[in-house]
């Protein structure tokens, strides 16, 4: 693996300074907020993410709405997206208290609008403005340790790991318990455990080791039903198998390897993971069985082969 994978956090700051009060009534600036307030709350700005994954379909996707209501700001989170969402707002503020302690950080589930908390002057004179991250993925997902992953390809294949979790050429930070096979272009990819597909990406068809290619990997993400989530990056252009919202199996076909986005050569990177907060997501250790054993660690430099799940619970 080159560089970092689907880092999956958008780097979404929606900054909205305070307005000077004029005298005058606002005009309606966000959703129906009107009022003579030295605040408001502007559009949110998508920075953009690193890497591809749902950041072409991130403008819009996720918003945060106010509402005025007898002297108090409510604020809500609105997730457009197919798949869970996190969002930590800050707030600055004066004079002014919160329902909540700041920072707050909420998972909003795919289609669903929450109320994230509420703002209530204290005096007279008040001000706040705000900034929202968002990533892919619950804050509050809690992984099924006990569970074993099947190994991402056909029964009786074997492929070398060539980075393993804590790999010191990529494997750091958000992708710290990523793993890396080396796989030639067109091997079959399974799902490793099921879940529901909640995106694909299968349409960039270059790749390379330099970074202009970091947001033209393709990928299938599959959410489990503890809410983690397992991504397989770099796959061959317009090989999926799979569409968002179908639910999958372990063992069934998701798409086939490639060398898209930015890679030094032909593999699988595949990682579980969930979201930290909004500012971002943290990667998963899991374990696999193997046609030789069971409950295994994988390790760089090692091959394994694949164990046939037919006659196993598919799960």
């Amino acid at each position: 693996m080159t560089g970092t994978s689907i880092p999956f956090h958008n780097s979404f700051a929606g900054v909205a300074p305070a307005l000077k009060r004029t005298g005058e009534p606002l005009s309606d600036l966000i959703n129906g907020l009107h009022g003579t307030m030295k605040s408001l709350l502007g559009a949110l700005v998508l920075m953009g993410w690193v890497g591809a994954s749902l950041g072409d379909s991130l403008p819009g996707k996720m918003k945060v709405i106010t509402e005025r209501d007898r002297g108090t700001t409510r604020f809500l989170v609105r997730n457009f997206e197919t798949t869970d969402m996190t969002a930590t707002l800050e707030v600055g503020a004066v004079g002014i208290k919160s329902s909540v302690p700041l920072p707050y950080t909420r998972t909003v589930p795919a289609g669903e609008t929450v109320e994230a908390f509420t703002l209530t002057p204290t005096n007279a004179d008040w001000s706040f403005n705000y900034t929202n991250h968002y990533t892919v993925g619950a804050h509050n997902a809690v992984h099924d340790d006990s569970h074993l992953y099947a190994l991402p390809y056909m029964p009786g294949a074997s492929f070398k790991v060539t980075q393993g979790y804590r790999g010191s050429f990529s494997h750091t930070g958000p992708d710290e318990y990523a793993i890396d096979w080396k796989m030639p272009e067109g091997t079959s990819v399974l799902a490793a455990r099921g879940g529901v597909i909640v995106s694909v990406k299968d349409g960039f068809e270059k790749g390379g080791p330099h970074r202009k290619f970091e947001d033209c990997a393709n990928l299938v993400v599959v959410q489990h039903d503890d809410r983690t989530m397992a991504h397989y990056c770099h796959l061959a252009p317009h090989s999926a198998k799979v569409r968002v919202g179908q639910k999958v199996r372990a063992g069934d076909l998701l798409a086939a390897s490639g060398n898209t986005g930015f890679t030094s050569g032909p593999h699988l990177h595949f990682a579980v993971f969930k979201a930290r907060n909004g500012y971002g997501r943290e990667t998963i250790p899991v374990k696999f069985r193997t046609a030789n054993s069971s409950g295994v660690t994988l390790v760089s430099g090692k091959s394994y082969r694949a164990l046939d799940v037919a006659p196993l619970a598919r799960n």
